[in-house]
């Protein structure tokens, strides 16, 4: 199964259980990539935000035009917040943000409940590490990697750069099928 990329310098298509990596230096500009990514030629697509809360993600999704009813969320931050959490059909909740397995059990779940082409932004992996520690989240990261292959989705995996010391990037970057690098200004340059 062949899945498109709307996203600039990247392949037209990656085959099914591609992971790509998107590195960046802040946050400002990863919202287009994350949407473009989630929008195109997908049935169901799973954010999973360490960073944002389930209610922000649907604020991000609405405002790029993202069709909502392929959306499901998973929410591991607003516990630590303290935030109210209402689950249901397409909102759900972790215990806490460094339940690994809590992360990657919802991640298969829903791989193996969906059919056609699905994707997973997993935003971000940088949040993952501060709550959990770098090698519980390379390891989730391994595990979720493993989770695409299986189901032929793809997934596109949110690192910031700059908390993490350059031998535990390039731990992840060696991970990856591809890499997307987003600079400061919002030129992207990708490696496949």
């Amino acid at each position: 199964m062949e899945y498109e990329l709307a996203i600039e310098g990247t392949p037209e298509t990656v085959p099914g259980g591609t992971g790509i990596l998107l590195l960046h230096p802040s946050t400002g500009e990863t919202d287009r990539i994350d949407t473009d990514f989630l929008k195109t030629d997908t049935d169901n697509f799973l954010v999973v935000s360490t960073r944002t809360t389930a209610r922000e993600v649907r604020q991000k999704l609405e405002y790029y035009d993202v069709d909502e009813n392929r959306a499901e969320i998973l929410d591991t931050l607003s516990i630590e917040r303290g935030y109210s959490r209402r689950s249901s059909d397409t909102v759900h909740y972790v215990a806490a943000p460094d339940d690994v397995d809590g992360i990657v059990d919802h991640i298969d779940g829903f791989l193996a409940d969906h059919d056609g082409k699905l994707r997973i932004s997993f935003d971000s992996v940088t949040e993952l590490a501060y709550y959990a520690g770098e090698e519980r989240a390379l390891e989730a990261a391994e595990r979720i990697l493993s989770l695409l292959e299986e189901h032929e989705a793809v997934g596109l995996f949110h690192l910031s750069e700059d908390p993490h010391d350059e031998s535990l990037v390039d731990e992840f970057r060696t991970l990856f099928d591809g890499v997307i690098d987003l600079d400061e200004n919002g030129s992207v340059d990708a490696t496949f």
